[in-house]
């Protein structure tokens, strides 16, 4: 089975199109048989996710770190929940249960443990793919900034075009699933 690690704010942001994309990602989930991890919130956009999915009949798995196991702030509707000691050891179980990565419309968490995704993968310790759900353009600078330091010969172009960017959640998945299948 595959299993879909997808990182997303706690927050839901001020456009409603991110509540309705993290929404139409956990369904796509759900629809293609996946697991979806994730962070283990019930709030913002990893609670929409994970709402979809479970909707769906998804097998939801919440990693959540300790001092963040709390019932205002945990899913209370998860397939399994795995506590750990802290936000290091979240970012290191997440990875480490996925096959693939989508990092949704979030903050500098979510920024973060994309970061630490791509980094891994560069250094050849992550080869799942990853891409980024681009709901209203709204990673289009960070791109931006992306290119910025290729051009600056700070990170290779190759390692940037490699993350796969859509708007569309389904299409998203479907392509970072066929990279699996290749």
């Amino acid at each position: 089975m595959i299993s879909v690690c997808v990182f997303g704010g706690a927050r839901s942001g001020h456009d409603h199109a991110f509540r309705a994309a993290a929404e139409a990602l956990g369904q796509a989930i759900a629809e293609r048989n996946a697991t979806l991890v994730f962070g283990g919130g019930r709030i913002g956009m990893m609670g929409h996710l994970a709402d979809a999915a479970i909707a769906h009949g998804a097998e939801v798995i919440g990693v959540i770190p300790a001092f963040l196991d709390h019932a205002d702030i945990v899913h209370g509707r998860l397939s399994e929940k795995i506590v750990v000691g802290d936000l290091f050891a979240r970012k290191e179980r997440m990875m480490a249960l996925g096959n693939l990565f989508i990092a949704m419309p979030g903050g500098l968490g979510t920024l973060d443990e994309l970061l630490e995704v791509i980094t891994w993968r560069q250094l050849r310790q992550l080869h799942g793919p990853v891409g980024v759900l681009d709901t209203s353009d709204f990673f289009a600078p960070w791109f931006g900034m992306l290119d910025r330091f290729a051009e600056a010969g700070f990170i290779n172009a190759v390692d940037v075009n490699q993350i796969v960017r859509h708007s569309d959640p389904a299409l998203l998945l479907e392509s970072l699933l066929s990279e699996i299948e290749t």
